[in-house]
């Protein structure tokens, strides 16, 4: 088995190399991909919380566990942890596993990226992120790949985390400002919510035309980031409709509410955005198969690094 701790593949992530992982990942979630319900938990004490996401592939099938330990801030720990593990297909046992707490951060980011550089209009220059923990940094820098940021607006309830966070990316040269919710919407060309809500964060009417709006934080029954109001105002995109009607934003969507797979937008087969007065909403419940591909990136980086190596020669000792 060949197994990979966190110092490596956080060394080997970038977010060049999960947007062209995920990418691929998620044309194959609406092609050949068999993507397997998710398994929700909880350690000794409830509130710690993990998923099991699990999926096959034409040369991959594996599963990521993802855990979120609240208590672990306060032992300077991160909160959020994961790993995936590879089947070796020709025996059943494990032929990878990937630590992929970092990893992971880079995966959220980058199926948000890529959804919103189909669903996103060309012109969107103005951020408004909800959220300033540990993800909200990595949505940030994603989106600013795929779209020319003149503005960050952050909204937080956590001023001291919220004033930080935008130091943090002035100091990497994004104007970025504390805003309220209201304010945040209106002047926003893109939305992203990154947080554990259960009740929506903003009003529909605050959200304007051509805007285009992510929902990240909303992964398991309960959660809930946006105001159901806006789904019929908008176009509806999601990594996967099934997940997303359970453990999604859409799970508080009407059952006749119609929801485009963003692989069918990347591979042709539906449109996306198609003016500029629309406003999309795409909802990242998050893929095991997303998972599968940015551990075998890794992994492929991990071979490539070794083998370009020179081997060692007892000559030169």
């Amino acid at each position: 088995m060949q197994y990979v701790p966190e110092e490596i593949s956080a060394g080997l992530a970038s977010h060049e190399m999960a947007y062209r992982a995920v990418k691929e990942a998620l044309i194959a979630a609406s092609e050949s991909a068999t993507i397997f319900p998710v398994v929700l938990g909880h350690g000794s004490d409830p509130q710690n919380s993990y998923a099991i996401k699990s999926s096959a592939v034409s040369d991959l099938a594996g599963l990521k566990v993802g855990s979120y330990w609240p208590g672990n801030e306060a032992k300077g720990m991160p909160r959020h942890n994961s790993i995936i593990f590879l089947f070796d297909q020709e025996t059943g046992r494990i032929g990878a596993a990937v630590e992929a707490g970092q990893l992971n951060a880079y995966r959220t980011a980058a199926a948000d990226a890529v959804a919103a550089d189909c669903l996103a209009r060309s012109d969107a220059s103005t951020l408004a992120i909800f959220g300033a923990g540990h993800q909200a940094e990595y949505e940030v820098w994603a989106l600013a790949r795929i779209r020319k940021l003149d503005r960050v607006l952050v909204v937080t309830r956590n001023v001291k985390k919220g004033e930080a966070f935008v130091a943090a990316l002035r100091e990497e040269g994004l104007a970025a400002v504390l805003a309220d919710a209201e304010v945040a919407c209106r002047g926003a060309d893109i939305i992203v919510t990154a947080t554990p809500a259960t009740a929506p964060l903003f009003d529909t009417d605050w959200v304007q035309p051509g805007t285009h709006v992510v929902s990240m934080g909303s992964d398991s029954v309960g959660k809930q980031e946006l105001p159901p109001e806006l789904f019929s105002k908008a176009k509806l995109f999601c990594d996967l409709p099934v997940q997303s009607r359970v453990i999604g934003e859409f799970q508080h969507a009407s059952e006749e509410t119609q929801l485009t797979a963003i692989g069918d937008v990347l591979s042709g087969r539906a449109n996306g955005r198609e003016s500029d007065q629309e406003i999309t909403i795409f909802d990242s419940s998050g893929l095991s198969v997303q998972d599968l591909f940015v551990a075998k990136a890794v992994l492929a980086l991990l071979n490539e690094n070794n083998a370009s190596q020179e081997p060692f020669d007892e000559d030169d000792s």
